[in-house]
């Protein structure tokens, strides 16, 4: 039987040279694959008590709702500026060339609810940290973070410390 790091597919060079682009295409194309990445996921929620589960557009969305369909909860979405249909706040942050705004509905979360963030990756850790401030904002708590992969090269848990993490698969470079 396949690990679940044997369904990603490593890129070297991409998108720029000395890079290795962890593709999880290769995980969710493949049944199995998909199995165990949302179960490896969702293993890490045992013993945690939430409310709602929250994800980031796009790949949030492919690991968080099914997650939130097994436990039983809710599914909250974060997604780009200018692309949810009702009254938002937002949430601006640094890229490495720029800076992006994300998005959440104004009632996503209620007050004092008990928030899982679900996302495929984590980096410097700026898009969770933007999605934490949203959901503070509305008066939630973060309680646990989950990602497939971490990059802990790029020093996303430190930015994060403060918050209960877990990836299942973590690379030591970038």
């Amino acid at each position: 039987m396949k690990k679940l790091e044997d369904y990603v597919t490593s890129i070297p060079d991409f998108p720029k040279e000395g890079i290795i682009f962890r593709d999880i295409t290769t995980v969710i194309q493949d049944p199995e694959g998909f199995r165990l990445a949302i179960d490896k996921m969702q293993s890490f929620l045992k013993d945690v008590d939430f409310d709602v589960v929250v994800g980031a557009e796009s790949r949030g969305f492919i690991f968080g709702a099914p997650i939130a369909y097994n436990c039983g909860k809710g599914f909250a979405l974060v997604r780009k500026k200018g692309k949810l249909p009702r009254a938002t706040i937002e949430e601006s942050y640094e890229l490495e060339y720029g800076t992006a705004t994300i998005e959440m509905h104004k009632d996503a979360i209620k007050p004092g609810q008990k928030v899982v963030l679900v996302d495929d990756l984590i980096a410097t850790g700026g898009t969770s940290e933007a999605m934490i401030r949203l959901v503070e904002r509305l008066g939630g708590k973060v309680v646990k973070l989950v990602f497939l992969i971490e990059l802990a090269g790029l020093n996303g848990r430190e930015r994060l410390k403060d918050y209960d993490i877990d990836s299942a698969i973590i690379y030591n470079g970038k």
